[in-house]
């Protein structure tokens, strides 16, 4: 077999692999052999994001969730060679793909929100260095360098089979690990995602970041507003979301 010849048969061997409902196994391999290797590869994938996935696949139900595995694993081209990015991909899939029959409009954020799980519980990020004492007000406070700070249009963290929202309802949420390198959940809102957007995109201190947000909330006490943000950036530091001060 030469080379043309051979790229032919790597590709009608993918498109079957995808979708061997559709497109015909290729001449000269045995049927039998060809499915199981069908079955193998299919399952695979359908592990790592039943793994990954269990909200959405309950909520879905058995039948459609397998039905979106097959379309994920026939129509969207994942580059990566990573098993463990699998996940990513399919959530990449639900943002970017127009996917049909249409599926709840709050899938897309549900998935990423429990692939989010994983992101945290494997990024891989030295522990900067600060004073886990230091003053919040006064000194620069150092993030968690595993926090995911999100924003979503649906109630994410109370979708499940018993509950699927028909209006959207804006969510704020942390998700981080902690000391004990336990991925934590904790429910936030607007002006504390504000506040830790500063924090990490800029080199306010805690009371820059907070006059700030007094200035854009056009708040009349600032003041009052930087003792509340106080008492939130100490709950913030007890919970590990926020290290300390810069050393």
């Amino acid at each position: 077999m030469n080379a043309p010849d051979f790229q032919d048969f790597q590709r009608a061997f993918g498109r079957h692999l995808r979708d061997p409902r559709h497109s015909p196994r290729p001449a000269g391999v045995p049927a039998r052999r060809m499915a199981v290797y069908n079955e193998l590869l299919f399952n695979n994938i359908c592990g790592f994001l039943d793994s990954c996935f269990p909200v959405s696949r309950a909520t879905l139900g058995e039948k459609k969730w397998r039905r979106l595995n097959r379309s994920f694993y026939r129509d969207w081209p994942s580059h990566t060679p990573w098993f463990r990015e699998i996940p990513r991909e399919f959530v990449r899939y639900l943002s970017e793909s127009t996917i049909k029959p249409p599926l709840p409009v709050w899938l897309a954020e549900l998935a990423h929100y429990e692939w989010v799980e994983l992101a945290v519980d494997i990024m891989d990020c030295p522990i900067p260095s600060h004073d886990n004492k230091g003053n919040l007000l006064i000194g620069q406070p150092i993030l968690n360098p595993t926090l995911m700070n999100l924003s979503y249009q649906w109630p994410v963290h109370k979708i499940g089979p018993g509950y699927r929202p028909r209006k959207p309802q804006p969510t704020c949420l942390l998700v981080y690990r902690d000391a004990h390198d336990k991925v934590q959940f904790v429910a936030s809102n607007p002006v504390t995602a504000r506040l830790l957007e500063l924090l990490k995109s800029s080199t306010l201190t805690g009371r820059a970041a907070c006059l700030k947000i007094a200035s854009e909330l056009q708040h009349p006490a600032p003041e009052a507003l930087v003792s509340h943000g106080l008492a939130i950036l100490e709950q913030l530091r007890q919970q590990g979301v926020i290290l300390g001060t810069h050393a």
